[in-house]
């Protein structure tokens, strides 16, 4: 039990440290992040505004990763911490509101590309502040920190601000170059001065936010029929959508998070602090991504299947939507075998030849009705959960590599 002076400080958290409310509270911003992510991508289904939506993404995604860090080494729900994070809500949310329009600024108003930058900027910013008087006598971390602005915040944050003057291609591609020296710069850095007190605090912090971008699939399939009638095709189309959204629940809970936790509970100091990097900071965000771009799938089917005035139920999807439905699940799919590769140290052949084919699956989807790729989407995915529980044991993926992680720590 904390007591009154300690909830007015900054306070460091234990080896059995767990999420608490305050960052519960603290990802509510990033549900409203994400949906904007994919309302940003719909407006405008091209390649693309694709990867504009992913640039996007990884920014948002840099920001709340930052806080897992971070939250993960001092309590979020005592004093000067909370506080912080209240005020990094009011900057997100802020960012949020600008996803939309942020490569299509209208006339009038603030410039809306410049607005997010600065949100950007200040979030980051906040972050380094905030982990420099955490612990005022690790000179190691210090170091660190100095590297991280140097090398990993203030060249991304210049490109960015060029980039915010520019439209089209040209601001993409500048941001894109920012996203790489930002994520490059964690490498520069090195390991040495972060740390992560709590191996199970950081594997619930990141289960949670897969959870966000799986309930943005689920608000994505009631946006897509939102206005029309509810018929049976519309009624097939959303539960066979939960289907697919339900599966990928399933691979990741209860075959890849649990080995995971279980080998950064394995290691210690900079050998814990790489896995969570590696697993959690990079390889979480194609996965995310995958979700969403699935999302963007489900939502365009959804909407052709309600609008029966526009659209015959024989209709494909068309363009770059055709490939995300499939896809988004391929990427997921690749990122998971990644992740288990780099836990266990072995090849899911299952995992990368069925997201090999669903990212190729797009030429197909535009052949085929709506409703229809989404049902074979939803079957593929059991197909892989099969076949990958069968090649795993019956344990799953899940205790083999608990099992494997205990015996290599």
């Amino acid at each position: 039990m904390a007591t009154h002076g300690e909830r007015a400080r900054i306070v460091a958290t234990g080896g059995g440290h767990r999420v608490t409310p305050a960052e519960l509270f603290f990802d509510l911003v990033f549900v409203y992040a994400i949906t904007q992510v994919t309302a940003l991508m719909a407006a405008d289904p091209t390649a693309l505004r694709l990867l504009g939506g992913a640039v996007v993404l990884a920014l948002l995604w840099w920001c709340w990763c930052a806080y897992a860090w971070l939250g993960n080494v001092v309590r979020a729900d005592f004093g000067t911490m909370f506080s912080v994070l209240v005020a990094v809500m009011a900057v997100v949310l802020v960012a949020s509101l600008t996803v939309p329009h942020v490569y299509a600024d209208e006339a009038g108003g603030l410039p809306v590309p410049l607005v997010f930058v600065l949100c950007y900027g200040a979030v980051r910013i906040l972050h380094l502040v905030i982990y420099w008087i955490s612990d005022p006598e690790d000179q190691a971390l210090h170091a660190t920190l100095r590297r991280t602005a140097l090398f990993s915040v203030a060249p991304p944050f210049a490109l960015l601000v060029v980039g915010s003057a520019f439209t089209g291609l040209t601001q993409v591609l500048i941001w894109l170059g920012a996203v790489l020296i930002d994520y490059l710069g964690i490498y520069v850095t090195g390991s040495s001065g972060w740390r992560v007190a709590s191996p199970g605090h950081f594997a619930e912090r990141h289960g949670l936010i897969v959870i966000i971008a799986l309930g943005e699939s689920i608000v994505a399939i009631g946006v897509g029929v939102s206005g029309f009638d509810v018929s049976a095709p519309v009624l097939a189309a959303a539960a066979v959508g939960l289907l697919v959204v339900a599966g990928l629940w399933q691979l990741y809970f209860r075959r890849i998070s649990e080995a995971a936790e279980h080998r950064l509970a394995g290691l210690d100091g900079d050998d814990r602090t790489r896995l969570a990097r590696d697993v959690y900071t990079f390889l979480h965000l194609p996965l995310v991504a995958g979700v969403v771009l699935s999302a963007l799938g489900m939502k365009k089917v959804l909407q052709q299947v309600a609008d029966t005035e526009h659209y015959d139920l024989s209709e494909p999807l068309h363009g770059v939507v055709a490939w995300a439905l499939s896809g988004g699940v391929g990427v997921f799919l690749v990122a998971a075998a990644l992740i288990l590769l780099r836990v266990t140290g072995r090849r899911s052949v299952v995992l990368l030849v069925g997201g090999v084919l669903c990212l190729c699956a797009g030429a197909l989807t535009v052949l085929v009705p709506a409703l229809l790729a989404l049902a074979l989407l939803a079957g593929v995915v059991a197909v892989i959960l099969v076949l990958h529980g069968r090649t795993t044991g019956d344990g799953g993926e899940g205790q083999g590599s608990a099992e494997w992680a205990s015996g290599a720590g």
